[in-house]
């Protein structure tokens, strides 16, 4: 174990790009509207679609635009040309990284991703050169502020969680990738909202950078991929040095 928790990159991650709400809202949408043209419109049918909707309510997507994308996916006839793809590479000094994209261009998304690795001192590498130093989790991640940690704790494992750590300021509770809608859904029940549901590659241990050069190329590595408009989700195993608040 690092020593803190691993939510800091998700939720650094979040904090940075909540003034790019638009583009985060534009991939939910897609992502949304490949999974209903997959597996259909009713989420009580088509489970990936209910764990698209809760990630996006995660990320504040309004209800109105969610139910706007969901009827327009399922009156659009045309193909799904979208394909769903895992990148995998090393980041400045060894990071690993893992990054989720939907894009209708294979070539074209290839070649911005090995573009971005080798430009900040990296390398993109084959299927399955990281993917064993990451642990496919569901994870759930509940604001600590106002709950009590033994409450919790006992009510995520009485859904159905497997682990439980809280780190001061949030919760994350560790399922099944399979039983992550059903962790939520009777915790939701219970009256609980969530920061971040979804799954994810956890790292099974972080690795620090102590180089300001790799820092600085790891941070701008993170940016361009977060500004790709293919690029769906990030995961690596990077122990981010902490910010000072500010006023």
């Amino acid at each position: 174990m690092s020593g803190h928790s691993k939510w800091n990159n998700i939720k650094r991650k979040k904090e940075k790009t909540d003034a790019a709400k638009a583009k985060i809202f534009t991939k939910i949408g897609r992502e949304i509207s490949v999974i209903v043209k997959t597996g259909g419109p009713n989420p009580q049918e088509n489970s990936k679609l209910k764990d698209a909707i809760a990630k996006a309510k995660a990320a504040n997507v309004p209800n109105d635009n969610i139910e706007r994308i969901i009827k327009k996916a399922a009156g659009d006839t045309s193909a799904n040309n979208y394909e769903e793809l895992v990148y995998e590479g090393y980041g400045p000094n060894g990071i690993a990284v893992i990054v989720e994209v939907l894009t209708d261009n294979r070539n074209r998304t290839a070649g911005e991703m090995r573009h971005y690795f080798d430009k900040y001192g990296g390398n993109l590498g084959q299927s399955g050169s990281v993917m064993f130093m990451f642990d496919r989790k569901g994870q759930i991640v509940i604001e600590a502020e106002g709950r009590d940690e033994d409450t919790v704790m006992e009510d995520a494992l009485d859904a159905g969680a497997e682990d439980f750590n809280f780190d001061g300021d949030v919760f994350e509770i560790s399922t099944d990738p399979n039983e992550l809608g059903a962790v939520r859904d009777a915790l939701e029940e219970k009256g609980y909202t969530f920061e971040s549901a979804e799954v994810a590659y956890i790292p099974q241990t972080m690795t620090a950078l102590e180089d300001e050069d790799a820092i600085k190329n790891m941070e701008k590595l993170i940016e361009m991929l977060e500004d790709n408009d293919d690029v769906q989700e990030i995961w690596h195993n990077w122990d981010m040095p902490e910010e000072e608040d500010e006023d």
